[in-house]
């Protein structure tokens, strides 16, 4: 398997390979496709890793910049999908790994994300108390600083995510 960055060639089959993925998925709302292609529309895509295999995609991850209480310099990880046949083989805590280690390298604050606490926290990310996303539980807002750190204020994700 190898993880790069996406192509300009590849933008229909990363929509193609994030509904699959989040077809049967209990906590998505079908919108995960549509969330990447308008990032990618509005330059907003900070890193867009794929890891393929034989030239298949296997999976894809999205990063894009957030606003922490007006401020600037953090990052939201997400989403990240993995085709459902491969789901649970390494390929996302690779895709994890390699956009958290390009945005450890580009010297951001720190990355922030909504998702499952437990599987989360096998990267260090741990539940921020003072950052809160209107509409989303506390307990799913998760972040992962880079400093000493955990940002607190309103978490604002680009528009791309429909949150406003």
């Amino acid at each position: 398997m190898h993880i790069r960055t996406e192509g300009p060639e590849e933008t229909e089959a990363i929509s193609a390979l994030t509904t699959h993925a989040f077809a049967s998925a209990t906590h998505a709302e079908g919108t995960e496709a549509a969330i990447v292609e308008r990032l990618r529309a509005a330059g907003a895509l900070t890193v867009s890793l794929v890891a393929e295999e034989e030239g298949a995609l296997l999976g894809h991850v999205a990063v894009s910049p957030v606003e922490v209480a007006g401020h600037h310099g953090w990052q939201g990880l997400g989403p990240i999908s993995v085709t459902p046949e491969r789901q649970r083989s390494g390929i996302g805590t690779a895709l994890m790994r390699a956009a958290l280690a390009e945005l450890r390298a580009s010297h951001c604050k720190g990355v922030v994300l909504v998702g499952n606490p437990e599987f989360y926290r096998h990267f260090g990310f741990r539940q921020a108390p003072g950052l809160t996303v209107e509409g989303i539980p506390p307990e799913v807002v998760l972040a992962l600083p880079f400093g000493p750190d955990l940002p607190e204020g309103a978490l604002r994700f680009h528009p791309a995510f429909g949150l406003d």
